[in-house]
């Protein structure tokens, strides 16, 4: 057996890898594990593994696909604990990029291999050409590969003994009875925490102020009394709320506590230092320990350590929207209802608030590496907002062709453009991204050679710019979505809409946004700021704010703005009502009709939407409609960044971003992106003069069939590939009668594990995340992820979502996907 693959089983022995990955699969080569090691997150688990707290894994950064830095300096750190801990030689060891160029894998994976080894005759060219592999593949984000790092759900199982009532259970109740289960959950496990938050405070905290000084009680301790006295009246309201008023009120106590509990935004980033500080000083001190030992006896019989219950305050206040999403589930009073639901919202909102701070204290951890490892800086990096990558380009001046060597950090706001001294970097210069847009150069894709793949920064004023060279094209491909990204956060669409000047801002206080009411999250760059009104908003809110009084949604005749994005469904049939629907009342539809999913079970036969121009709403079939073919808001940009790697004649349908209520259309085409303005004149489309069309959508219907060359000579192709397809499903559809169809094996094919609908607008603010808009319907594909990110799927993208945004349809439990 292959040197390489006993490695990868002895990983796996490690519990290192899971038993099922890809490296132990009959087709892997060497490339599968180079790919997998790569970013240095594993080797550090791995001496974890071999030698418990060897490595902090709270200190390595879990996921730095798109950051050179971040990756190396994993790499690093097993590289230095091989040889503090381990007594490694630095002849036994590799260089940190002989890993990550993958440039000498041979002497990573052979060269004194710590596994047991069989006889094996290894063939060196095997290695030759990983280097041009993964410059061509990138790192790839698998998202069950770090379940073994990662610690999600570090302390669910003390807090789940804690919870358990002390009680013998009562006998399993009708289903009639479930709500009253719901509710008695609520008021036991309130109960039970907060004898948990007093156990800490009395038995704990007080007993170790005569050994801590006041800054230590306030490192260890965080916030601990403050959330004492807030739950000691919420489970007084709650009791009394469930006991003698039916909990007709309860709602109305979750939606008042709301902003009494964000405190937690306090605790919960701050949790992980206080255990540090915990472990350090009981680590040098024995008489913090011993007493330690002792108040844990007093307080639970030494069951649970104050390490332990540290943890718990951080598990409840992410509970909160899962007990009343149960008793929404379990509640049939319509009234009721409507009433609790708004109470969920309410504990989703400070759940995606709690999360998000924690979010942000991981970034800025990750922003203070860089800054200290950066010469030359002379203000924070903070103040340009989040990291978005960092790596190396050839890049020159426009006006001076020389390219350089140099090693770029991207954020939101700015470029810092660096040389790399060793294992630091010397800053050169710094390049403004307010004062630049991002134009792609298709011409260099056809170079095919390395370090040809480029795009621009063009000045908006008309000062030189700058022109960006990577290695691959796959490279450039990822770097164009990441300055796109960056781009559209720090001068987002619509930001100017309505009179309005919205700024990136970070808010000292915890503000609401003045749309949707709902919580600007994280501890910087939360939002944005309106210079002359001073609104503060989501990024997907700018575009609903009227501009007289910059709050609200509505005109002055009452009717709702919503042109923030293109609806979900086309009616393909007309409906008048008949047959009636059993749910409720008929929403009349025509054909062409636009319609917004208001609840759709995608196995129903009945479905609820409203038409946008009419706001008329109701119920119709299921098979009256078909998926919208619009992508929505789109900057020519990030247009061409979804084309980019997808078939020839793939095309979209877009609002032209400066001109919302105008259409283009883009389309791959000869391997290059190119836009078509789709014009309006007398009520008809057209994108030639010599055929015009109703409705945008006869246009496009009429392109599918006859080429575009009728209007543009160069263009001889028709609309194939809607960008909304899949591309597994576009390459099935033709090869669909040729000779053979290909069909990804089904170990390939990602798994279905349910359905969620979007119940609200999201902007994604880094490439990983998904755009949704209300209504749109996701495939979820794990619900693995950290900080309540689940990966998902919607209009044929694949990347992570927020659960708290998610109204979940159905799980799926068969072993196809649907379809």
């Amino acid at each position: 057996m292959e040197y390489w693959r006993q490695c990868a089983l002895w990983l796996i022995q490690c519990n290192v890898l899971p038993a099922s990955h890809r490296v132990t699969w009959e087709s892997a080569q060497v490339f599968d594990l180079a790919q997998t090691l790569r970013d240095g997150v594993l080797l550090c688990q791995l001496l974890n593994n071999l030698r418990p707290q060897s490595i902090n894994l709270k200190e390595i950064n879990l996921r730095p696909q798109m950051s050179q830095f971040l990756c190396l300096k994993n790499i690093r750190t097993f590289l230095s604990t091989c040889s503090d801990v381990f007594g490694m030689k630095k002849s036994e060891l590799f260089e940190a990029f002989d890993l990550f160029d993958v440039r000498d894998f041979g002497k990573v994976s052979l060269k004194n291999p710590p596994f047991p080894t069989e006889d094996s005759v290894e063939d060196e060219d095997i290695y030759s050409h990983l280097e041009d592999l993964i410059d061509e593949n990138g790192v790839e984000d698998e998202e069950d590969l770090y379940d073994c790092v990662y610690d999600d759900d570090e302390g669910g199982e003390v807090y789940e003994d804690l919870m358990k009532a002390e009680s013998v259970a009562p006998p399993k109740q009708a289903e009639t009875d479930v709500r009253s289960c719901c509710l008695s959950e609520i008021k036991q496990t309130e109960e039970k925490y907060t004898e948990t938050l007093e156990s800490i405070e009395k038995y704990f905290m007080t007993p170790l102020r005569k050994f801590l000084s006041f800054g230590e009680v306030e490192k260890v301790f965080v916030n601990i009394p403050d959330l004492v006295k807030v739950h000691k009246t919420l489970v007084v309201e709650v009791k009394d709320s469930i006991l003698n008023k039916n909990a007709q009120n309860l709602y109305e106590i979750f939606i008042t506590y709301k902003e009494r509990l964000l405190i937690y935004g306090k605790y919960c980033s701050q949790v992980e230092t206080a255990i540090a500080s915990l472990d350090n000083i009981s680590k040098e001190r024995e008489d913090v320990r011993l007493k330690l030992e002792e108040c844990s006896k007093r307080a639970n019989n030494g069951k649970f350590t104050l390490r332990d219950l540290l943890v718990v305050p951080m598990q409840r206040v992410l509970k909160y929207h899962l007990l009343l999403q149960e008793l929404v589930k379990h509640t049939h009073d319509v009234t009721d209802k409507s009433n609790l639901r708004l109470a969920l919202d309410a504990m989703k909102d400070l759940a995606q608030y709690v999360n998000e701070v924690k979010r942000d204290n991981e970034t800025l951890r990750e922003i203070d590496q860089y800054q200290k490892s950066i010469e030359n800086l002379n203000q924070s990096l903070k103040n340009y907002g989040r990291p978005k990558g960092d790596g190396e380009v050839r890049m020159a001046t426009v006006d001076k062709r020389a390219k350089q060597d140099r090693h770029i950090f991207l954020f939101d706001g700015a470029v810092i453009i660096c040389k790399r001294r060793g294992d630091n970097y010397e800053m050169k210069e710094v390049i403004d991204l307010n004062n630049f847009k991002v134009t792609n150069n298709p011409s260099t894709d056809k170079e095919n050679k390395k370090w040809s793949y480029g795009f621009y920064l063009t000045h908006l004023h008309g000062q030189s710019g700058f022109e960006f060279c990577f290695k691959t094209k796959e490279l450039k491909k990822k770097w164009l979505e990441q300055f796109g990204m960056a781009v559209s956060n720090i001068r987002p669409e619509n930001c100017n809409s309505n009179f309005h000047e919205f700024k990136m801002h970070t808010f000292e206080r915890i503000t609401s946004c003045s749309s949707c009411h709902m919580l600007l999250r994280g501890i910087f760059n939360q939002g944005y700021q309106c210079s002359r009104c001073g609104a503060g908003a989501h990024k997907e809110c700018l575009g609903r704010f009227d501009w007289t009084s910059g709050h609200g949604l509505d005109s002055p005749n009452g009717d709702m703005i919503t042109d923030k994005g293109l609806p979900k469904m086309l009616a393909i049939r007309n409906y008048y009502g008949i047959p009636s629907p059993m749910c409720g009342p008929p929403l009349h539809i025509q054909v062409g009709d636009v319609i917004e999913l208001m609840s759709a079970d995608p196995h129903g036969t009945w479905w609820q939407g409203k038409i946008l121009p009419t706001r008329d709403a109701g119920f119709f079939p299921s098979d009256a409609v078909k998926p919208c073919p619009f992508a929505g808001p789109m900057e020519r940009l990030q247009a061409e960044a979804e084309l980019i790697n997808r078939g020839n004649s793939t095309y979209l349908v877009r609002h032209r971003s400066k001109e919302s209520t105008e259409y283009a259309i883009s389309i791959k085409y000869n391997n290059d992106v190119k836009h078509i303005k789709i014009l309006k004149r007398d009520c008809c489309f057209y994108i030639a003069e010599n055929k015009r069309f109703q409705s945008i959508l006869e246009l496009i219907d009429y392109y599918k069939h006859h080429s575009l060359k009728e209007g543009f000579r160069s263009l001889d192709t028709t609309l194939q590939f809607p960008y909304r397809e899949t591309e597994n499903a576009a390459a099935v559809r033709t090869n669909r009668h040729g000779p053979e169809i290909f069909h990804l094996p089904a170990v390939l094919s990602p798994k279905v594990v349910g359905v969620a609908i979007a119940r609200y607008d999201f902007s994604s603010r880094d490439t990983r995340e998904l755009s949704l808009q209300e209504g749109d319907v996701v495939k979820i594909y794990t619900k693995m992820g950290a900080n309540g990110w689940w990966r998902g799927e919607v209009n044929g993208r694949v990347a992570f979502t927020l659960h708290f945004i998610l109204s979940w349809m159905y799980q799926w439990f068969h072993s196809n996907n649907p379809s």
